[in-house]
């Protein structure tokens, strides 16, 4: 399983920005679809997850201005994020949970950077 995000870059305060990622390979069904943040000096943290019945979770931090959705036949999750604040800068990664027969694994993408301009 492999994974590509994209979508990060320099956003102003107050922008959005939309970040996608694609999960490629074979044999195996996608579980929880995720994005998670690190932000310098800190520990990385949940952004939103979606499962599959599409039930999500927000982090309290991007509710209300944050939606994560998912396409199951692409394998595509997407965090679409608005009213977006400096502190919102951060490496952004991509988590899949698949699922390939008995076997349940966590995947990461390589992490994309979005800067947001005070």
């Amino acid at each position: 399983v492999q994974l590509q995000a994209s979508g990060g870059g320099l956003v102003q305060a107050g922008g959005s920005l939309k970040l996608s990622c694609i999960a490629s390979g074979s044999g195996f069904s996608t579980a929880i679809m995720g994005w998670y943040r690190q932000a310098p000096g800190r520990q990385r943290e949940v952004v939103a997850q979606i499962g599959v019945d599409e039930i999500t979770n927000y982090a309290d931090s991007v509710v209300g201005r944050s939606t994560i959705t998912r396409d199951k036949a692409t394998k595509t999750v997407t965090l679409q994020m608005s009213a977006l604040k400096p502190e919102d800068t951060a490496v952004y990664y991509c988590k899949v949970t698949a699922v390939s027969g008995n076997v349940v694994a966590d995947y990461w993408g390589q992490g994309t950077l979005v800067t947001v301009s005070s």
